[in-house]
C-alpha cells in the first residue's frame, strides 16, 4: 500500500512540474506587462511561502530548522528563485514566453555538464549526441533575424541562459544539501528567504510597487495561479522529486514545458511561431531525450 501511495505521489509530482510549470511562462509573461519583475517574483514567493507555512502548521509538521539547513535554504532559494526565476521574469519583458521556455529546455544539458565538472561523472555516447543536438538546436533558435533585430532580445536570451545555469546547479545542490526533511517545510523556507532577497533587490533597483487593487483581472488571476499552482504545488513537487528520484529524471520536465509554453503563448498571446523555431524545438527536445534516456547507444562499423 505504501509503495502504491509513493508511486501515485511521484506521478502527481511529475504532472505538476511538467504541465503546471509549462503554463507559468505564459502567466509570468502576462503579469510582467503590469508588474515590475522583481516585485512580481517577491510577492509571488512570499505569498506562496506563507501559505505553505500555514499548511505545514495545520498539518502539525515540525517547523524547526538548524543553522546549516537555514543557510542551505537561502542558497537554494537564491539559485532557484532569486536568480533562476527573478532574472528570468525580467528577461520575459524582451523575449516571448515560448522562446524562453525553449531556452530553459537546455537545463538537462547544463545539469550533465555540471555533474561532469563537479562529480566527474563520465558522459555516455547518447549524452554526447544530446549535447551536440542541443548546441545545434540553440544556434538555430537564436539565429533568427527577426529576433536579433529587436531591442533587448539578445540580452534577454543571454540572461535566460544564465538563469538555466543557476537552476541547474541548484538542482544538483539541493539533491545533496542538508535541508528540512519535510518537503513542505523545506519549500517554505526557500520561498520566504528568496522573497525577502527579491524584495531587497526590488527596492535597490527602485521598482514601483503596484498594489493588487490596481492589477487588471488577468494579471490578478495570473498571480493567483502562479502562487497556488506554480509555487505551492509545483515547487513542492519539484523538491520532493529531487529527493526520491534522480536529478536527471527531474530535469525531463524540459521535454514538456516548452511544448505547453509555446502552444499557450501562440494561442493566448498571439506569439509568432516560425518554422525555424519549430525545427529548433524538435532538435533541442531530441537532444534532451538523448541526454536523459537510459538506453545506451552503440555505434557499429558497416559490415560487422
Amino acid at each position: 500500500m505504501a509503495i502504491k501511495r509513493k508511486t501515485f505521489l511521484i506521478i502527481l509530482a511529475f504532472f505538476a512540474i511538467y504541465v503546471i510549470w509549462g503554463s507559468t511562462y505564459l502567466l509570468n509573461k502576462i503579469a510582467v506587462t503590469e508588474i515590475p519583475p522583481f516585485f512580481l517574483a517577491s510577492f509571488r514567493f512570499m505569498a506562496a511561502g506563507i501559505i505553505i507555512f500555514i499548511i505545514a502548521k495545520l498539518m502539525k509538521l515540525n517547523l524547526a530548522i538548524t543553522r546549516k539547513q537555514l543557510i542551505n535554504s537561502i542558497i537554494s532559494g537564491f539559485l532557484f528563485l532569486v536568480y533562476g526565476n527573478g532574472i528570468f521574469v525580467w528577461a520575459l519583458k524582451y523575449v516571448d514566453s515560448g522562446f524562453g521556455a525553449l531556452e530553459a529546455s537546455t537545463q538537462p544539458l547544463f545539469v550533465l555538464l555540471l555533474m561532469r565538472i563537479i562529480d566527474g561523472k563520465k558522459m555516455k555516447t547518447n549524452s554526447i549526441i544530446g549535447i551536440l543536438l542541443g548546441v545545434i538546436g540553440m544556434y538555430i533558435l537564436v539565429s533568427q533575424n527577426e529576433l536579433v533585430t529587436k531591442d533587448g532580445t539578445l540580452l534577454g536570451m543571454f540572461m535566460i541562459l544564465t538563469c538555466v545555469l543557476s537552476w541547474s546547479y541548484g538542482s544538483i545542490f539541493v539533491s545533496k544539501a542538508d535541508l528540512p526533511a519535510n518537503y513542505f517545510v523545506s519549500t517554505a523556507y526557500q520561498m520566504i528567504s528568496a522573497g525577502l532577497l527579491l524584495a531587497v533587490t526590488s527596492v535597490i533597483l527602485q521598482e514601483s510597487w503596484v498594489s493588487p487593487s490596481n492589477w487588471s483581472t488577468q494579471v490578478l488571476w495570473s498571480m493567483i495561479l502562479l502562487c497556488l499552482l506554480g509555487s505551492v504545488a509545483a515547487f513542492t513537487a519539484f523538491n520532493y522529486l529531487l529527493k526520491v528520484v534522480s536529478t536527471e529524471k527531474v530535469s525531463t520536465s524540459a521535454y514538456v514545458n516548452p511544448v505547453i509554453a509555446i502552444f499557450l503563448g501562440w494561442l493566448i498571446l498571439d506569439e509568432p511561431l516560425s518554422y525555424q523555431t519549430i525545427i529548433a524545438a524538435v532538435i533541442l527536445l531530441t537532444g534532451v531525450y538523448f541526454i536523459t534516456t537510459k538506453r545506451n547507444i552503440k555505434f557499429r562499423a558497416f559490415g560487422r
